[in-house]
């Protein structure tokens, strides 16, 4: 059976809440139980005391003179706890964290909303190291990473962040003086761009040949044009209209709907691959690496197409 004193700490912790109100109904909405719950504990605390809190009118509460000096100190001394609890959270969420993530979500994706990590995690230092998709994972090396791949992280543990779209890009001028591109085949006539790390384990040409696969045309003769070691890069080539390149839908918004950068095809095709946040099992026990954790799939959550 709870104890006198616990009893009574829960008691003041429902007339907090319905001093509040000044309603048991929507003390009971907030503390998610029954108005007659919230009743009884009012009553069982007036005994306790030897002295009622509220006057009962017909459609409305109001404190008695006690329940008045109660309510003031009780909300007082809530308030002085929420405030210890901020300041005790905040000390666990100082120190140092490692991010490791692959360098276009990084650039891309991440960077632009770190001052919203940071203004939640004031305290906290983050350390961002940027390694392609094509370096394996170890645990020695970070505390959180963000990776681009099929979700085979052995000894680890992963949560699923994005599915990754791809398809072809290029500058608007890129169409001066060639035919039209409105059909795969016409692909022949332009510059190719490569991302030659595009995930881990892909072929040079991979995102090519895996898009043209994908929607029933011919990968034949894509070893051709510029090719880069970061996707980045390509991208910039495409706004150089230096060729068509393979672009991430994640990573590639503003492009589009500024203009500088044209979707001259319209299938758009699943790589099989996703974003997932990897961890070492455990790490998630650590309320820093937890936070962190939290706020990028929260972010991912809100990211449009995810």
């Amino acid at each position: 059976m709870p104890s006198a004193t616990t009893s009574m700490h829960a008691g003041l912790h429902v007339f907090a809440c319905a001093a509040r109100h000044l309603s048991f109904t929507r003390a009971a909405g907030e503390l998610n139980v029954t108005t007659g719950a919230v009743s009884q504990q009012i009553r069982l605390l007036e005994e306790r005391l030897g002295f009622r809190l509220f006057h009962r009118h017909p459609r409305r509460l109001s404190l008695t003179a006690e329940g008045e000096r109660l309510a003031e100190a009780v909300l007082s001394a809530h308030g002085r706890i929420d405030q210890e609890l901020k300041q005790l959270s905040r000390g666990l969420m100082s120190g140092e964290l490692i991010l490791r993530c692959v360098p276009s979500f990084l650039t891309r994706w991440l960077m632009p909303r770190l001052p919203r990590l940071q203004a939640q995690l004031p305290a906290l230092d983050i350390y961002l190291h940027a390694e392609d998709s094509d370096r394996a994972l170890t645990e020695e090396n970070f505390d959180l990473a963000i990776d681009l791949g099929n979700d085979h992280y052995p000894g680890m543990a992963s949560t699923l962040l994005m599915e990754e779209i791809i398809f072809p890009v290029c500058a608007p001028s890129l169409f001066s003086h060639r035919p039209a591109l409105n059909h795969p085949d016409r692909i022949a006539h332009y510059p190719l761009l490569h991302d030659v790390t595009a995930w881990r384990g892909s072929s040079p040409h991979g995102e090519w040949h895996h898009y043209l696969e994908a929607i029933g045309a011919d990968p034949v003769g894509i070893q051709r044009g510029y090719s880069f070691n970061r996707h980045d890069l390509t991208m910039e080539a495409a706004r150089a209209g230096m060729g068509i390149a393979i672009a991430r839908q994640t990573l590639l918004r503003d492009e589009l709907s500024s203009g500088q950068l044209i979707a001259p095809l319209p299938q758009r095709v699943n790589t099989g691959r996703h974003y997932a946040i990897v961890h070492a099992f455990g790490a998630l026990d650590d309320p820093r690496i937890r936070a962190v954790h939290d706020w990028i799939c929260a972010e991912a959550r809100r990211t449009p197409g995810s």
